[in-house]
């Protein structure tokens, strides 16, 4: 009996053998020849040959997203280069480093025309010419079209493999226990099936039979075949039709980088003459820069200029989406007439066949697009009067520009090469029959217009544009965007001279345009969204108008961009200009346009395209903190890391952020709110995004705010959650203690915690604490690498820094200006006759006062100054202005220093002209009784770590003033401005 089943598994493996070399066969015929763009023009490509690596990135949800996939190609293009966890094709089954477990069904997202499918058909051929994935025994690729026409048949799982793969049936395989088998289902978006994850009944047979939409359930949901392999691909709006938990991987195929369009335009064009040309040209329109990151319109594209450069040497070529699309329906009318229609290339391209024919597309096109059809059947053609029986009427032609898909043993299945291709179609059809008739086919009640039929005047196209722009404002998710740029560029006479023969010209058009170009302006003045804004922008240029972006682009290289007087308009198209800037937006500084809490409302898009925000010491507060918040729960949000330093966010502020830290779209890596007034409430907010298994924190910095023991507890519970990634924490002078100190080794002993550094300087944590800390990091199952801790919150944080960083400040006797006296070569007084000294190019000659020292400020650096009267004293750099009468000479009001002021007032600090309380302002001055004010400050400098902290020295301890993080870019000096007469300073030894 042994050697029976012995003999029967032995007969078995090598009949799987003989299958899969000839499943693999037939596989690789099927799929190493492709048809760009279309798929029956008998003209196919190698698919070796052309294919170029598409950038596809791992992580994400399954969840839909709704936005119009033009808006989805412009976020993703912008982000397609960033550094991002990618994926290569072949290793889309192999488990990430550090996942235990093993991947079953992978779902891949991406917009139409991205690249799905030859994605899938590459995986597919690699296999059958045994060049990867070797380990796998059988690969059955579907698509949801072949399977939509055997919605009404029944087949067990085995029964629908032999009926599209004979090999299998011919070698008779009943079971696919024992292989390893991939199931690829390709285009969840055009499945007619109905998946019902909740009511389907259960099906664990492979030989037993139902319905299609049955077996996928089953399969999907891993009661079918549970060792098998399911790759599903699909369009992001029908992502969120599979249950998440029957998904182990997401994956988004993101389109070309831009090396990898210029990649496949070297490829397409061998002569590297042309391809450079073509490639500098694509380059200089930021539309079809944009849109090149879809393969298929970089197809186009190449279709269209190849034919153009041929044609007219040296002609201008397309520069706008709708200039594109004109030239591809006329280049597809040119090959037509000449191919197939045996006609000469000097005959004109449109007959009136060519004509009806297209005409019948637009109106498909628009009438399906207000369905949201993207793929039709025979029916929706003969609605719109195209007769599928004279077909070789449309050969050539319509393969182009209409691909006609046919699957195995299905009927005809029909959809425009991509969505863009069926909206401008459907922009023409409306503009056409506007021009023709009056009817406005985007009025709900269709009617001839009043002043075509009464005074048989032209109809006036401002009128359909206004209604286009209007109803393209109401859609919520963008769906009129594309459809309105064309609708308005097809109204350029240059455009309609393109399309002679086709198009019904309507005269001049310029005051048309104008009329328009107004319109769509008053629009960007009302309070619109950033994506709304951005495409009128488009519109703009597509009509040939850039009067507002060139206005900001004159005062963005003058230097003399005042956000102060900006319109709403004029904000929009700065917005406009930041996304569009080649330039990766790797890091956004608002300080380099205003430091305002309204600016960062206006720019909140610019942001959420960015990877770095930095608004340290920008008045932000609570309002800032909800719209941020918005920002990092956006799908399209590229944030990673986030300075709110020094703003007066309070404990409200951080409860409002957190909800967006929380979110699973959130990416923040690192969050900065370093002397932001919280308390321990702030804490137990954080606390629960540590603790989320979404978050994706690993730097956090807490720096100078009132959190104490208490505060610190409320944090080390998220730490020590199974879920927490942090890696980095400062609590540097939160007036942590002992008990707060032993929260923290209890977190950090934690066998799931990732922490590896830890700040506590500024802090009194007491020797038990340091003690018990110490024992935790020298532990090794403790991941904590690195802690600071020594610099504690009185006496001990005053010798520390006294002994180990002191530097004992010099005059440099040629900065000092002439109305200061020197004696003892440490103090420095103003007088009011000035002194003699020699001129010098490093003497300060302005009004107040001022000296440098001669010492560099470099490393770690602490000092001490007495100080009385009124006086500034600062950190600043060497190279600062020392002649004329300018900001840029005076400390603290410029970028290049950074001021305390100290007076009978209290202390302030000052930086670029801005002033800030300290949290001793209000006690100092009520501690200056006498009438001649006077204190002792000290300054403690981290260059490597980019802070600068004052304190006053009060009775041999330390009370915290300010810090300021920043980054230092030159050499430092101390520096000082003597405001009153008699003020002095004086510096303090060793």
């Amino acid at each position: 009996m042994k050697q029976e089943e012995l003999a029967e598994r032995l007969w078995s493996r090598i009949s799987a053998g003989v299958c899969q070399q000839k499943l693999k066969c037939g596989l690789k015929k099927r799929f190493q020849s492709v048809f760009e763009g279309v798929s029956k023009a008998g003209e196919s490509t190698f698919l070796n040959q052309i294919y170029t690596e598409l950038h596809i990135t791992e992580g994400g949800t399954a969840e839909v997203n709704e936005e119009h996939e033009v808006r989805q190609i412009e976020t993703a293009s912008r982000t397609a280069d960033r550094a991002e966890t990618s994926i290569r094709p072949g290793d889309i089954f192999k488990a990430s480093p550090g996942r235990s477990q093993p991947i079953r069904t992978v779902l891949t997202k991406g917009v139409a025309g991205i690249g799905k499918t030859v994605l899938t058909q590459k995986f597919t051929l690699d296999w059958a010419e045994d060049k990867d994935n070797q380990d796998i025994h059988f690969t059955f690729p579907f698509t949801f079209r072949e399977l939509n026409v055997l919605k009404e048949k029944k087949f067990s799982l085995v029964g629908l493999v032999h009926h599209f793969f004979t090999e299998t049936k011919e070698a008779g395989i009943c079971s696919f226990e024992d292989f390893q088998v991939v199931f690829i289902l390709d285009g969840l978006d055009e499945c007619r099936l109905p998946l019902d994850f909740q009511n389907t009944e259960f099906l664990t047979d492979v030989t037993e039979s139902s319905s299609v939409d049955v077996l996928l359930t089953n399969l999907i949901r891993g009661k079918l075949l549970r060792s098998a392999h399911l790759w599903i691909t699909t369009r992001p709006a029908a992502a969120n039709q599979i249950p998440a938990d029957c998904v182990d991987r997401v994956t988004e195929v993101r389109g070309f980088t831009d090396p990898q369009k210029e990649e496949y335009f070297r490829r397409r064009f061998r002569e590297e003459e042309q391809a450079s040309r073509i490639i500098s040209h694509i380059k200089t329109s930021r539309s079809l820069h944009i849109m090149c990151h879809i393969p298929v319109f970089c197809w186009i594209t190449a279709t269209v200029l190849e034919k153009v450069l041929k044609s007219r040497e040296g002609g201008e070529l397309p520069k706008t989406l709708t200039q594109m699309y004109i030239h591809h329906l006329v280049v597809q009318a040119k090959v037509k007439k000449v191919k197939y229609d045996g006609g000469a290339a000097t005959d004109p391209h449109w007959s009136p066949e060519s004509r009806e024919m297209i005409e019948s597309l637009g109106k498909l096109a628009f009438e399906e697009m207000q369905k949201g059809n993207l793929i039709f059947y025979e029916p929706d053609l003969t609605e719109c009067g195209i007769d599928l029986r004279a077909a070789s009427v449309y050969s050539g032609m319509l393969t182009q520009i209409f691909r006609e898909e046919s699957g195995l043993y299905q009927d005809k299945v029909f959809c425009f090469i991509h969505l863009s291709l069926q909206e401008f179609l459907a922009a023409l059809h409306v503009h056409q029959t506007f021009i023709k008739s009056g009817i406005n086919l985007l009025e709900e009640q269709q009617q001839t217009s009043w002043w075509s039929n009464i005074w048989m005047q032209k109809p006036n196209l401002h009128h359909l544009h206004q209604r286009a722009v209007d109803e393209a404002l109401k859609s919520p998710n963008g769906h009129l965007d594309l459809f309105l740029r064309f609708l308005l560029g097809l109204s350029l006479q240059t455009n309609q001279s393109l399309l002679q023969g086709l198009l019904t010209q309507t005269g001049s058009s310029s005051q048309t345009n104008q009329e328009t170009v107004k319109y769509i302006k008053k629009k960007l003045s009302e309070s619109l969204s950033a994506e709304r804004s951005i495409n009128l922008f488009h519109c703009l240029n597509e009509l040939n108008d850039g009067s507002l972006v060139e206005e900001i682009q004159q005062f963005l290289r003058s230097g003399r961009l005042s956000t102060d007087k900006l319109s709403p308009a004029q904000w929009s198209a700065l917005v406009f200009i930041l996304l569009s800037s080649e330039e990766d937006l790797k890091e956004f500084d608002l300080k380099k346009y205003s430091v305002s809490e309204e600016a960062l409302l206006k720019l909140l898009p610019v942001v959420k395209a960015s990877n770095k925000a930095l608004f340290s010491s920008c008045g932000l507060s609570e309002r800032s903190c909800g719209a941020l918040s918005s920002v990092l729960s956006s799908q399209s949000s590229s944030l990673t890391h986030l300075d709110l330093s020094n703003n007066d966010l309070q404990d409200s502020g951080v409860k409002l952020l957190s909800s967006g830290l929380e979110s699973p779209h959130c990416k923040l890596e690192a969050l900065r709110l370093s002397s932001c007034g919280l308390s321990e409430r702030s804490c137990g907010a954080l606390s629960s995004v540590l603790s989320s298994q979404s978050s994706s924190l690993t730097h956090l910095d807490l720096s100078n705010n009132d959190l104490q023991d208490s505060g610190v507890k409320l944090l080390s519970s998220g730490l020590e959650s199974p879920h927490c990634k942090l890696e980095a924490l400062s609590l540097s002078g939160c007036l942590v203690s002992e008990e707060g100190c032993a929260s923290l080794v209890s977190a950090v002993s934690s066998k799931s915690s990732h922490l590896r550094e830890l700040d506590l300087s500024y802090n009194h944590p007491g020797d038990s604490g340091v003690k018990k800390l110490f024992a935790a990091v020298e532990d090794p199952q403790c991941s904590l690498e690195t802690l600071r801790y020594k610099h504690d919150g009185s006496l001990k944080i005053h010798l520390f820094l006294f002994f180990f960083y002191f530097c004992q400040l010099e005059v440099d006797t040629n900065s000092m200006s002439r109305n200061l006296k020197l004696s003892n070569n440490r103090k420095a007084t103003r007088v009011e006759e000035g002194q003699p000294y020699p001129d010098h190019p490093d003497r300060f000659d302005f009004w107040y006062p001022q000296l440098l020292c001669r010492n560099d400020l470099s490393g770690r650096c602490y000092c001490e100054v007495e100080w009385s009267g009124k006086v500034f004293i600062s950190v600043s750099y060497r190279g600062i202005k020392r002649r004329g009468y300018s900001k840029e000479c005076v400390f603290g009001l410029n970028d290049q220093s950074w001021s305390l002021s100290c007076s009978d007032e209290g202390y302030n600090v000052w930086q670029s002209g801005r002033i800030t309380s300290t949290s001793s302002s209000s006690s100092s001055s009520s501690s200056s009784s006498s009438s001649s004010s006077s204190g002792r400050v000290a300054v403690y400098v981290d260059c490597p770590a980019g802070s600068l902290s004052f304190f006053r020295v009060s009775s041999d301890s330390l009370v915290h003033l300010y810090t300021f993080n920043t980054t230092f870019s030159q050499p430092l000096s101390a520096g000082f401005t003597l405001w009153s007469s008699g003020s002095s300073v004086s510096l303090c030894p060793l």
